[in-house]
C-alpha cells in the first residue's frame, strides 16, 4: 500500500498507519532517491516501525538499507558490569563506517524512542565520559549530518518505557497506544494526503524564514520570567524552517515533526540570564528547572532542579559548550504544544516552545555557509563543540523582540504568538 490508500485515518489500523509514518519518513523525511543507500538506528522495541521504514524504502527504490538496533537493557548492563576504563572508549570503528557511508551518499534515518530516564540512577562522570567519548568518534559523522551534506531525518516509535514516562501511571496497553496517537497526529499522518499536508505545512514555514531573513536582525531578545536574554545572531545568519535542500542536492526534512524555524547565534554575542521552560531529557536523564547567565556568548553560571551534575558535565565537554550552536522561534499555539502533553523527547518538546542549543552550530545557517571552510564559519560566529542539546525557552509568557544593527526593537513574538 501507499500514502494514496483511501482508508480514512480512523478507519486504518495500526499497521496500515505504521506504513503511512513510515512512507512519510522515506518520502517527506528523507526524499530517498532510488539507488542510494539507507543508514538506520532504531530502538529494539521500534522493530515493526523500522521494518515498515525498510519496506518503503526499498519500494523508492533503495540499493540497501543497513539499520544498528540499540537495547535499553545492553546499555544499563554496561553501567551494572564494565570496568571503569570502559567509559573512556566508544566504538570508533562502527562511526567511522557511519561517516565513510554518508562520504559514499548514503542516507541516515535515526528512530527515537529511548527511555528518557534510562540512565538517571547511574553514576553522573561514568554518563559524562561515554557521552564525550560517543561524541568525539560520532563527530566524523556528525559534522556530515550537522552541515546538512546529506539527506537525513529523525522519526520517533512509540516504546513502553517512554510511553510510562509521557503517561505516568497507565498500564503499557493504554500508554502505547496513546503516545502512537499522539505521534501520529504530531506527524501529520492524520491527515487525508500526509504527503500534501506536509507540502502545505512546509511552504508556511518557509513563508516565516522569508520574513526573518528580510529582517536582517541583528540580535533576538528574549523576556519572560526568569528570562532577559539577547542572543546576537551570526554574521550572515540566514533563517531555515520545514524542508531543506541538502548538499548533495536532494531536499529532505530533518525532523518528523517540526515546527521551528531556526537560525546561528553568534557565539560571543549572547548575553543575560534565561531559564527553561520545559525539563530537558538528555542521554537517560530528566534536566528539570534550568537556569543560566550569559556573559560574551558563554554560560557564566547554571543551575537546575533536577540533573545539575549531569549539566555540569555537559558544560564541561568542550570550550563550546558553554555556547550557542542555534537559536529557534517556535509559536506557543503549535499542534505539539497545543496537545498539552510533555513528551520528554526533545525531538517533540522542542516543537513545543521557542528553544535554544547549546554546541554545534548549523553551517547551512549561513548564507554560502555549507561551502565553506571551520575558519570561515567561525568568522562569522559558527560555534564549534561535540554536543549539539536543544532545550526549551519559550511559552505563552515570554515575549521575543529583533534587535536591529541600530539597536531599534521590533517585537517578533507577543505571548508566545507570532506578530503579523
Amino acid at each position: 500500500m501507499t500514502l494514496r490508500d483511501a482508508t480514512p485515518f480512523s478507519e486504518a489500523g495500526h499497521d496500515l498507519r505504521l506504513e503511512r509514518l513510515a512512507e512519510v519518513a522515506v518520502r517527506v523525511g528523507l526524499g530517498l532517491q532510488k539507488g542510494q543507500e539507507l543508514v538506520m538506528t532504531a530502538p529494539l522495541d521500534a522493530l515493526p516501525l523500522a521494518r515498515a521504514v525498510t519496506e518503503q524504502a526499498y519500494r523508492a527504490g533503495a540499493s540497501l538499507v543497513t539499520t544498528l538496533y540499540t537495547d535499553d537493557l545492553a546499555s544499563l548492563l554496561r553501567f551494572t558490569h564494565a570496568p571503569d576504563e570502559a567509559f573512556d572508549r566508544a566504538a570508533s570503528w562502527l562511526y567511522d563506517g557511519m561517516a565513510t557511508a554518508f562520504r559514499s551518499g548514503a542516507a541516515r534515518l535515526a528512530i527515537a524512542g529511548d527511555d528518557p530516564s534510562l540512565l538517571a540512577g547511574q553514576d553522573p562522570d561514568r554518563v559524562a565520559r561515554a557521552n564525550r567519548s560517543r561524541s568525539r568518534a560520532y563527530m566524523p559523522a556528525l559534522e556530515l549530518i550537522a552541515g546538512f551534506a546529506i539527506n537525513w531525518s529523525i522519526v520517533s516509535a512509540a516504546t513502553p518505557a517512554w510511553a510510562r514516562t509521557v503517561f505516568p501511571g497507565e498500564p503499557d496497553e493504554v500508554a502505547v497506544p496513546r503516545l502512537w496517537d499522539a505521534i501520529f497526529t504530531a506527524s501529520r499522518i492524520d491527515q487525508d494526503d500526509p504527503v500534501a499536508a506536509w507540502g502545505r505545512h512546509n511552504a508556511e514555514l518557509r513563508a516565516r524564514t522569508q520574513l526573518l531573513n528580510g529582517k536582517r536582525f541583528a540580535a533576538l531578545r528574549f523576556k519572560g520570567p526568569g528570562t532577559d536574554l539577547e542572543v546576537g545572531l551570526a554574521d550572515d545568519h540566514e533563517w531555515h524552517g520545514g524542508s531543506t535542500t541538502a548538499g548533495n542536492g536532494i531536499v529532505c526534512n530533518a525532523n518528523i515533526p517540526t515546527e521551528e524555524v531556526f537560525t546561528t547565534p553568534h557565539r560571543l554575542r549572547v548575553s543575560g540570564t534565561v531559564s527553561s521552560t520545559k525539563p530537558l531529557s538528555y542521554q537517560g536523564t530528566v534536566i528539570d528547572g534550568i537556569s543560566v547567565r550569559f556573559e560574551e556568548g558563554r554560560i557564566v553560571d547554571a543551575a537546575s532542579r533536577t540533573g545539575q551534575e549531569v549539566l555540569t558535565k555537559v558544560l564541561d565537554t568542550d570550550e563550546g559548550a558553554r555556547r550557542l550552536g542555534e537559536v529557534a522561534l517556535v509559536p506557543d499555539s503549535s499542534p505539539i504544544s497545543a496537545s498539552g502533553l510533555l513528551f520528554y523527547s526533545t525531538l517533540f518538546d522542542e516543537n513545543a516552545a521557542s528553544h535554544i542549543a547549546l554546541g554545534q552550530a548549523y553551517s547551512k545557517c549561513i548564507r554560502g555557509g555549507l561551502a565553506m571552510g571551520e575558519d570561515d564559519l567561525v568568522a562569522r560566529g559558527c560555534n564549534r563543540s561535540l554536543i549539539h542539546i536543544d532545550w526549551m525557552i519559550g511559552s505563552s509568557m515570554v515575549d521575543v523582540d529583533g534587535v536591529t544593527a541600530e539597536g531599534s526593537a521590533e517585537p517578533v513574538m507577543r505571548a508566545g504568538e507570532w506578530v503579523g
